[in-house]
């Protein structure tokens, strides 16, 4: 067995983007993507009446021209298209081409004893969708309730039937989504119906609004051979598709930690700002996404197939330091215009920090009046999420958000 050339994958993936301008969160739940993608359903963890598989729908939010979404996205997947054997389904497809796609990808995974020449069909395939909605059309309810059963990973034959082709049928069917789109886009294309249901709580929403640095030439900042390094990233995703198989064992550390937060968080979990119609079903599904997350994060640092107290505690790290930017994913969706403008002050003044009174009624002059400006400043103050401070004769507004948003967890912690 070849030896890894990373001790830790997704830290040494962080460091070869580190000279991007997207925000280390994007990056990193990008590496969670590719290693998803090469250990396919080749790794679960069993719960006695289904299994656990490390597929994720990450869906990359921002507005357009702020973050380079696609870009961060293809940084990652342009390693994982160099691996053999990994299936990448169309970017743009309907539910029948999703099928053909997965029908397409069926190969035979060696399994046990080489001497007993066992082997289980697997059908697997990652999308790339630089743009969401050639992906997903949300009003197709079929589309909608396949990917919904898809993600679930369940075993065995799953059919589904056509008017005209009969049933079509796929064996241990496993899709794993990175794909990308705009706050604006999810505000006018998700019914209000779909927040907080079945598809959005199976999807990691990752939001940003800001760049982390600004790097115009970012070859001027890379020092070393990129491609050693890009190079050696493929030889270790590569390693983890080849090298991984079998079943994810929770230590029984891991099993206390589980207990424990499973116990508190529905104790105090649905207590939280997020207990709501819109995000109930994220907060159901909360100790799924920590434990295929696990997954990724043992993986990208061992061959050894467990889990420890440490791999989930820090995979709930990561998944619960994108809740307080998940209200902002769909917060235009089911707005009063009153609300809607509101929410667009409140943007402008997060994006700019500090600017004065003056300048941000300039900026939302051509769709509000002057009562409903005073109005919006007033509930905006109340709330929490800015300040009114008197400089001079001019008043500044700043961004506040007193609901407490940390900075975010160490991407680069190193689990024991």
């Amino acid at each position: 067995m070849s030896k890894r050339n990373f001790p830790d994958f997704i830290k040494a993936y962080l460091d070869y983007s580190a000279h991007s301008e997207a925000p280390d969160k994007f990056h990193f739940w990008t590496a969670v993507s590719i290693i998803a993608g090469a250990l396919r359903r080749k790794v679960w963890i069993d719960m006695g009446y289904f299994d656990w598989t490390p597929n994720f729908y990450i869906i990359f939010v921002a507005p357009p021209g702020i973050i380079s979404k696609s870009t961060t996205a293809s940084i990652g997947m342009s390693l994982l298209r160099k691996i053999d054997g990994i299936n990448f389904g169309p970017d743009a497809v309907t539910w029948q081409a999703l099928i053909t796609s997965l029908a397409n990808s069926t190969e035979m995974i060696p399994f046990g004893d080489p001497k007993d020449e066992l082997s289980i069909p697997m059908s697997a395939i990652t999308i790339e969708s630089s743009e969401f909605g050639t992906f997903l059309n949300p009003q197709d309810r079929e589309m909608v309730d396949m990917l919904v059963s898809l993600w679930d990973g369940k075993t065995g034959v799953w059919k589904k039937s056509t008017k005209t082709q009969g049933d079509d049928s796929v064996e241990n069917p496993w899709v794993n989504v990175l794909a990308c789109t705009t706050p604006a886009w999810i505000a006018g294309n998700f019914p209000d119906y779909m927040i907080g249901g079945g598809f959005t709580s199976r999807c990691i929403f990752v939001f940003a609004d800001k760049k982390r640095q600004f790097i115009a030439y970012p070859k001027n900042h890379i020092q070393g051979d990129i491609g050693i390094i890009q190079d050696k990233l493929v030889q270790d995703l590569e390693h983890i598709s080849t090298n991984l198989l079998g079943e994810y064992v929770l230590t029984p550390d891991a099993f206390r930690w589980g207990e424990e937060w499973y116990t508190k968080h529905y104790n105090e979990g649905f207590k939280s700002k997020l207990n709501n119609d819109r995000f109930a079903g994220y907060l159901a599904r909360k100790q799924t996404h920590v434990h295929k997350l696990a997954m990724v994060i043992a993986a990208s640092q061992s061959d050894e197939l467990s889990i420890t107290a440490d791999h989930l505690a820090y995979a709930n790290e990561m998944v619960t330091a994108l809740e307080d930017d998940m209200p902002h994913v769909f917060s235009h969706i089911g707005l009063s215009d009153a609300a809607r403008s509101s929410e667009q002050l409140i943007s402008i003044v997060r994006s700019q920090g500090t600017v004065s009174r003056i300048d941000l009624y300039r900026q939302n002059f051509s769709h509000m009046q002057f009562k409903e400006f005073q109005e919006v400043l007033i509930s905006a103050v109340a709330a929490g999420y800015i300040v009114q401070v008197a400089k001079g004769t001019e008043i500044y507004i700043k961004y506040s958000d007193k609901r407490g948003a940390s900075s975010g967890p160490d991407l680069n912690a190193t689990v024991n």
